[in-house]
């Protein structure tokens, strides 16, 4: 059986360094695609040019600004997706203060103000206690300098602009993972049990060790659990909404 591709879209100011360890894992076994989330100021924008070039069908995995961008891809084309993992991401949209507080970013970095920016947005009291802040910080730094303003620009006014997909989340009949770390400090445990309880079939992945970034502070556990959830059955999605294992 034909091993399936696997498209992972990275979060904010971020590329394929946030997934290294399981690029260098998994492309053992799978065509794997890092997909970048620059290219518009909307998520309809950014999900459509990654399905121009995406494969057929494909496997996806989004974290943080990344997984809103996946949710909107699934939204779109549900048909080309296999399975979906939401990695230290939300369903829901910006509230009316968040977007505020993004806007004074968004003058911070058009008046040159990078760095400021960078500090405000990396943020080390996310990561866990255990985790190996200071080189994490140094990546994330690392890339978002790579990136620059004008992209910070167009990804944060995507985030302010995104839809509720919580309703949509409540439709899927994909293989779903909702992976978090159990020390993540920009969302609650709560609120990934929420979304796994939103979606039929989903599995919660709590990373123990590991906060907004389980992709680094605990490498191997992530990567198992994706493993576990590209073995997932497929389902058979019949009109009337049921579905079982293919």
């Amino acid at each position: 059986m034909t091993s399936e591709p696997l498209v992972m879209i990275p979060p904010l100011l971020c590329d394929a360094r946030v997934f290294a360890p399981q690029i260098a894992d998994l492309s053992r076994d799978h065509a794997v695609m890092i997909a970048p989330a620059t290219c518009g100021e909307r998520m309809e924008e950014i999900a459509s040019q990654i399905l121009s070039w995406a494969p057929a069908k494909f496997a996806l995995m989004g974290m943080g600004l990344g997984g809103m961008v996946a949710m909107e891809i699934i939204r779109r084309a549900p048909e080309r997706v296999i399975r979906i993992a939401l990695v230290s991401t939300s369903p829901q949209a910006d509230t009316p203060e968040t977007a505020a507080a993004r806007e004074t970013q968004i003058i911070a970095a058009r008046a040159g103000r990078w760095t400021d920016v960078l500090t405000h947005e990396i943020n080390s009291t996310w990561m866990a206690a255990s985790s190996d802040k200071a080189e994490l910080v140094r990546l994330l730094t690392q890339m978002g300098h790579d990136f620059g303003p004008e992209a910070y620009i167009k990804q944060t006014r995507a985030l302010q602009r995104r839809k509720d997909q919580q309703a949509m989340l409540g439709q899927l009949r994909h293989p779903t993972c909702i992976m978090c770390g159990r020390q993540d400090g920009q969302y609650s445990l709560k609120r990934y049990e929420f979304m796994a309880e939103l979606i039929p079939y989903a599995q919660l992945e709590v990373i123990e060790h590991a906060g907004y970034l389980p992709t680094l502070e605990a490498p191997d556990a992530v990567t198992d659990a994706l493993r576990r959830w590209m073995k997932q059955p497929l389902m058979l999605r019949h009109s009337c909404g049921a579905a079982t294992d293919c």
